[in-house]
This record gives structure tokens, sequence and C-alpha cells, in this order.
């Protein structure tokens, strides 16, 4: 039986969380909601998870039901992500760590994501399509290596997606897809440039929304199916925080079926970054032996999810 905490502070969302034997404990998040219209910066970032990370780890333990002595392992976010609010996140669970007399362990954010889905919806062997803000790849396991002024709360994606469920017309938009590569530069300065004169030939915000999303979504299925196609797999796994968009699932369950093959995804309170995932994470690569010297316990911006070996898995 190993319990493990988990501190994720890559992005905008500060989270804690405590699994034991992969059962979630607690699972406590608090998120950096800007302005609309406006992204969230290194600084401002750190400093909110700085103001509010002491809050939520009272809170993880409080709501797991166990004792600081009762936890194996403390996990933490070691990339990648924006700098100032990894190192923020890292310091406390370093010093915590050090407080508790409690071995360390750094997670790959990527990693943390994949390991959830797996876990919470029983897939073994997906194609994984890991989709969020800043990072995007379709994954597959490999014998261990591996601007519009909406509203920014709850999160962008959420609101383009419930605006985007009004739209009826779709607008064209740039589609660039080479291979297993996609690239969406472009998309938004495009519907930027047209905007005013889409919006004066009767297209509203709700269509603009509806058509972001019909055609990202279908370069992701895209070459999603064409992975699923190479590795000859039957399932797909959906991680990250746009992973919870039901559009996106939807597409993705059409194409599946098509296929013979079988969608998993899971809904916010695992998709959107959160603890639980690290110590997740880090609770499989405890129990297969890893361990990390206390100096090797830093945080890097650009840590690749393919950098990691999978000690924990066998298939």
């Amino acid at each position: 039986m190993v319990i493990a905490i988990g501190f994720e502070g890559s992005a905008n969302k500060l989270g804690i969380g405590i699994v034991k034997d992969g059962e979630v404990l607690s699972n406590c998040r608090r998120t950096y909601i800007t302005p609309p219209g406006e992204g969230f910066l290194p600084k401002e970032t750190a400093i909110h998870h700085r103001q509010n990370v002491l809050k939520v780890l009272r809170e993880a333990i409080d709501k797991s039901g166990i004792k600081v002595s009762d936890i194996d392992v403390v996990c933490y976010t070691k990339g990648p992500g924006m700098g100032a609010p990894l190192a923020t996140v890292a310091i406390v669970a370093r010093t915590v760590a050090q407080i508790w007399n409690k071995p360390l362990l750094g997670v790959n954010h990527c990693i943390g994501h994949i390991e959830m889905g797996r876990l919470i919806t029983g897939a073994k062997n997906p194609i994984v399509l890991y989709v969020s803000g800043g990072n995007t790849q379709v994954i597959a396991y490999s014998k261990k290596d591996t601007a519009y002024s909406l509203s920014n709360d709850p999160s962008p994606g959420y609101n383009i997606e419930q605006l985007a469920k009004k739209g009826e017309k779709y607008v064209s938009l740039p589609y660039c897809v080479k291979g297993m590569d996609v690239s969406f530069s472009g998309i938004l300065s495009y519907m930027e440039e047209k905007i005013e004169s889409l919006l004066r030939e009767g297209y509203t915000e709700a269509d603009l929304c509806y058509s972001l999303q019909e055609t990202v979504f279908a370069m992701l299925v895209e070459t999603t199916e064409r992975a699923l196609a190479h590795c000859e797999s039957t399932e797909v796994l959906i991680v990250g925080g746009v992973g919870c968009n039901e559009r996106l699932q939807a597409m993705m369950h059409q194409m599946c079926l098509e296929r013979d093959a079988k969608l998993f995804a899971t809904d916010e309170r695992f998709c959107i970054d959160n603890g639980v995932m690290i110590a997740h994470a880090g609770a499989e690569m405890f129990n297969s032996g890893t361990k990390m010297k206390w100096e090797d316990c830093f945080i890097t911006q650009r840590y690749r999810t393919d950098d990691v070996e999978t000690t924990w898995r066998e298939d």
C-alpha cells in the first residue's frame, strides 16, 4: 500500500491531491483567472500559487482523512510548464518532503495526465491524444520509451465550448496537417482579421466558436486516426485540459466507431491539471523502484514525454 501526495503548478492551475493505491482521497485545486481576453503570465501566476499553496495543502490533507505520517512519497511536477509557477510549487514540495522526512519524486506533467486517464477509464494500452492549451501530442507507448474577449472564468476553452453549441454557420479556416504534425498557427489571427466582415455577413460569435472547434478538432481526429492505424491499436484515450470537451469526445467517438476502436475519456475533475495525477504517476514510479537524489529534484520547462522510462509498465 502506497500513499502519495502530488503537487501540480505548471500553469494557472494549482493542484494538490492524495492517492492511496489508485484510490483518490482528495483532489483540491485553485485556478488563477485573468481578465477577459488576457492570458496568464509567469510572474503573476507564481504569485497566485505562492499565496494559495499552503491553504490548498491543508485542505488536501484534511479532506483525505490521513495523517502526514501516513504519506509514503511526495511528488511534484518537474515539467514541462512555465518556469516561475513550476519552481514555486516545487519549492513547497521539496520543503515539506524534508520537514516530513519523505522521499521526493519529480513527475513529468504529460505522464501524469496519461496515467491518471488510464487509471480512471481502465484503458490498457491506448493511443493517447493529449490536448491542452500549451501542449498537444499524439502518444503511443513503445516498450518503456515513451483570442476572443471571452471570460477566463472558469477557463477560455470551456466558454468557447458552451458558445460553440449555439453556432450553426461554419466559417472555413486554415487547416494544416502534415503526416502526424499539426499547425494551429494563423487560425486565431485569421479570425481576428476577418471578424468584423464576418459579423457584418451575419455570422455570430457562436458561429465563430463553432467553426474554431470543428476545424481544430478535425485536425486532431485526423492525426489520432492515423496513429491508431499505424500502431494497430483498438483504444484511444483523450487527456489534457481540452480533453473534457464534449464535442471533441463526440468526434473522436465517431472515428473510433468507424475503426472498431473504443474511446476512453474523463471529465474536468481529472482532465484539467490536478495534483492527483502527479500523485498517482509518482506512486507508480515509487512502486516500481524509482528514486531521485535531492540534487536531481529540480524543474525543467522542457521535459519531453519520451524522456521518461516507464518502469511501472510491463505490457
